[in-house]
């Protein structure tokens, strides 16, 4: 893949103001992604953001960057991070870039792309990026300049794609449903959905000034909904984060449902409406009780790498649908490119009109095994997970746990960390063997 300067795993992402989420940056960038774009059709990027108050520098910049190389623009406002592939699509444009940074708090921001087709960007093309980016910007003659415009439906159009993929036959009349936009992308979108479908809503996160986004509402933070819930007597909720692509629900007894279960509650119902392409992909932190409920329902699992990107990855090599992470990001090719908090909420509230059960009730057929997670840390150029001794205790757990348990071990991307992840079906086992297993990793490091 070569070595990256600035795409991480999922575009580039930073402090406001620091090395490359500024102005001077951006706009190089902008210019950069239109050099590599130009002259593949149809001549056109559009831009969306989140609600940070810095999306308003960011998105000028990008704009006057991609002028400059010829490019036109096409200005979508605020807009979840999957609207933006989709109308990428939708629109034939040569790219779809989002400025924002997910859940992060404000003073955070980032840069992402898609492609034409709604996917995230080949390899290929975002290393042809960087290596333009180390070239001495120009600027077109001045009548072959890019323009830009404002895209003035581009709401209605997403709310309508959103509709679209809920069975023409259901409807939520008589649902009372709470839906926190974590004063997010989504918060002019994900209540209209819903309203426009049949559902009583109420809204909380909805109100974004700039710099309130994720805080203390939203995906990341479920306080305000679990209690919003429960006050109102609602069927159930939703929680998106910052930039939408993500959702976590609360039931109708105020019970937190994660990833990994609307995971099973969709390709469940999937399975029995005949609809289930192959099998699930979940990740390396996906619960060992999704892994076992899948089973019992003979359906195939596999676990990819922790990230979004790895799941779409291994979804598409084994030409299957459904996947997802416990943090709350989830995937269904047969429905949208990309994932979509609003979408997969939808697909579990089609799961329990189908079935005629409460979410609560949908949740019973998987058994969440208790996690226990231990960080420990290490110098950095130490690699304490080749150690013996501490191969030697992670054998010694799993075979005391069998299929009872769950040992995983690995470095955290961003510090040096070693995360030391024990699940079991006794809540006992998960604490006292990672416990275990992090003081010999404390020891071989000290």
């Amino acid at each position: 893949m070569g070595d990256r300067k600035y795409f991480g795993t999922d575009g580039i992402r930073g402090k406001v103001g620091e090395s490359q989420i500024n102005p001077e940056f951006v706009t190089k960038l902008g210019w950069a992604a239109g050099k590599v774009l130009a002259g593949q059709g149809t001549n056109k990027v559009l831009i969306g953001k989140d609600t940070r108050i810095s999306g308003y520098m960011l998105e000028s910049a990008l704009e006057a960057g991609l002028s400059a190389a010829g490019i036109n623009i096409g200005l979508l406002g605020p807009m979840p991070t999957p609207a933006i592939a989709y109308l990428t699509k939708t629109f034939r444009s040569e790219a779809g870039i989002v400025i924002s940074a997910s859940h992060n708090p404000y003073y955070d921001n980032g840069i992402k792309f898609f492609s034409a087709n709604g996917f995230k960007l080949d390899d290929d093309i975002e290393l042809a990026i960087e290596r333009q980016m180390d070239k001495p910007m120009t600027c077109v003659a001045s009548d072959k300049l890019g323009k830009a415009y404002r895209i003035d439906d581009a709401a209605g159009r997403y709310i309508e794609f959103c509709k679209g993929t809920f069975p023409s036959d259901l409807s939520l009349k008589g649902m009372k449903i709470v839906v926190d936009c974590a004063h997010g992308a989504t918060y002019h979108i994900a209540p209209n959905v819903l309203g426009e479908l049949g559902a009583e809503v109420i809204e909380i996160g909805t109100s974004p000034n700039g710099t309130n986004i994720n805080d203390k509402v939203g995906a990341t933070s479920m306080k305000a909904i679990r209690d919003a819930v429960l006050e109102h007597n609602a069927d159930l909720g939703f929680a998106l984060d910052g930039d939408g692509d993500r959702i976590m629900m609360v039931d109708e007894k105020g019970n937190i449902i994660d990833g990994d279960q609307i995971v099973y509650v969709i390709a469940r119902d999937a399975l029995k409406s005949g609809r289930l392409n192959g099998g699930v992909v979940g990740t390396l932190m996906s619960n060992l009780g999704l892994e076992i409920a899948l089973g019992k329902l003979g359906i195939p699992f596999a676990r990819s790498k922790v990230g979004d990107r790895y799941v779409m990855e291994m979804l598409q090599e084994r030409d299957w649908a459904i996947g997802g992470e416990n943090s709350g990001h989830v995937l269904n090719l047969n429905v949208t490119s990309t994932g979509d908090g609003i979408v997969a909420g939808l697909q579990v509230i089609t799961a329990m009109l189908r079935s005629q059960m409460s979410l609560y009730d949908l949740c019973q057929g998987m058994e969440m095994f208790p996690q226990n997670l231990v960080n420990v840390r290490f110098e950095a150029n130490d690699d304490p997970l080749q150690h013996a001794d501490v191969k030697a205790a992670v054998k010694e757990a799993e075979a005391a746990m069998g299929k009872n348990g769950r040992v995983l071990l690995r470095k955290s991307g961003t510090e040096p960390l070693i995360r030391v992840m024990v699940e079991a079906h006794d809540p006992q086992d998960s604490s006292k063997w990672s416990e275990t297993i992090a003081d010999v990793v404390r020891k071989v490091t000290s």
